[in-house]
């Protein structure tokens, strides 16, 4: 993972126990013997929800979920579809605020370009997108997000903004 994602590994930082939905996958890549390409993480991330169900990493990581909110507020990062939303309002007491860190298109395609684990070409994010917004519903989240930041600058505007942003969640829940 990049050293901020804009996400888990930041607020982990901040002292907040975090559920990273993706190490789900990394960890089933592994278990089965896979490299760690897009194309076998595709496959166990369609796997597991064939499996589980389309809210299948809302419902395999609920006992951290619910282990570390019993102690802390949590961040739960890579909540990506409309399925794994609903299955933690439904299951969980704890207030729940969703926050959508997005760039816009070419940025993200640039990003996923120039990354050292897996770069994509144009063309293959593209598909990814398409598959993540027609299988997994992934506009849903994005959509009912209680905030959004816009990650279009560098990596210090982006720690600004979400520096800024947990300040006025914490101070909300106080």
């Amino acid at each position: 993972r990049p050293a901020f994602d804009g996400g888990g590994l930041h607020w982990a930082r901040r002292g907040w126990p975090v559920v990273y939905f993706g190490g789900i996958t990394l960890d089933e890549v592994r278990a089965r013997g896979l490299e760690p390409t897009q194309d076998n993480e595709k496959l166990v991330r369609e796997s597991l929800r064939e499996i589980h169900g389309p809210q299948a990493y809302a419902k395999l990581s609920l006992p951290a979920v619910r282990q570390h909110l019993a102690q802390h507020p949590t961040i739960v990062d890579g909540l990506y579809s409309w399925a794994e939303y609903t299955c933690l309002r439904q299951e969980l007491a704890n207030p729940m605020h969703v926050i959508a860190i997005c760039a816009d298109r070419q940025v993200r395609y640039a990003r996923l370009a120039d990354r050292q684990a897996r770069p994509l070409r144009p063309e293959q994010a593209e598909q990814r997108d398409i598959a993540e917004i027609e299988n997994i519903q992934k506009g849903g989240p994005i959509a009912i997000a209680d905030f959004t930041v816009l990650n279009n600058g560098s990596v210090d505007d982006l720690v600004s903004k979400v520096n800024a942003l947990a300040d006025e969640i914490m101070n909300e829940a106080t």
